[in-house]
C-alpha cells in the first residue's frame, strides 16, 4: 500500500467520529487539526510539536496564521498549481480576511475530488470537493513520509 493510501485509509477509519474543539481521539471526538494529528500519529508516532490552545472562532482577533506556520515547520509545502494527490493536506480560508483555520485530506483526486475533514455540527465526514470548497484552499501540503515528491510540485 502506498504512503498515500495509507494516509487516506487511516483519514477514513475517522469517519463518524464526532466533531469536538481541539480533541484527537479516533471514535470519541476531533476537530479538523485533530484529524490531521490523529492520522500522523496512526502511520508515524508521535506528533512533531504539542498543539497550543486554540479558539473555535473563524476570526482570530490577532490575525495570526498560526496553523499555517505550524504546517510550514512539519509538512511539504506543494506548488499550489501542481496535480492534486490523495493524501494531500488542504489548508482552507472560510472567510475573506480571516486566517486559515480549516483542513482537509484530500481522498480522491481527479474529476471528482474527494476530501476528508471534521466540521463542527457534522464530525468527521468525506465530502466532494466542490467550488465553494475549492476556492477556499489557501495552501497544500504532504506529510513528510507521505510519497515522494519533484521539485515542480514542491512550493
Amino acid at each position: 500500500m502506498s504512503g498515500a493510501d495509507r494516509i487516506v485509509a487511516a483519514a477514513r477509519g475517522w469517519i463518524g467520529t464526532p466533531y469536538r474543539h481541539q480533541a484527537s481521539h479516533p471514535g470519541a471526538g476531533c476537530d479538523c487539526l485533530g484529524l490531521v494529528r490523529g492520522v500522523w500519529r496512526e502511520i508515524a508516532g508521535a506528533e512533531p510539536e504539542v498543539a497550543p490552545a486554540y479558539s473555535r472562532d473563524w476570526a482570530e482577533p490577532q490575525g495570526q496564521e498560526a496553523l499555517w506556520e505550524a504546517a510550514r515547520r512539519h509538512l511539504i509545502a506543494r506548488h499550489f498549481h501542481a496535480a492534486l494527490r490523495p493524501g494531500e493536506i488542504l489548508l482552507f480560508r472560510m472567510r475573506e480576511g480571516a486566517v486559515a483555520k480549516h483542513l482537509g485530506i484530500l481522498s480522491v483526486a481527479g474529476s471528482a475530488p474527494r476530501f476528508i475533514h471534521a466540521y463542527s455540527g457534522h464530525g468527521v465526514i468525506e465530502s466532494q470537493l466542490t467550488r465553494p470548497w475549492s476556492r477556499r484552499i489557501v495552501a497544500r501540503f504532504a506529510f513528510p513520509f507521505a510519497f515522494p515528491t519533484t521539485d515542480e510540485e514542491i512550493s
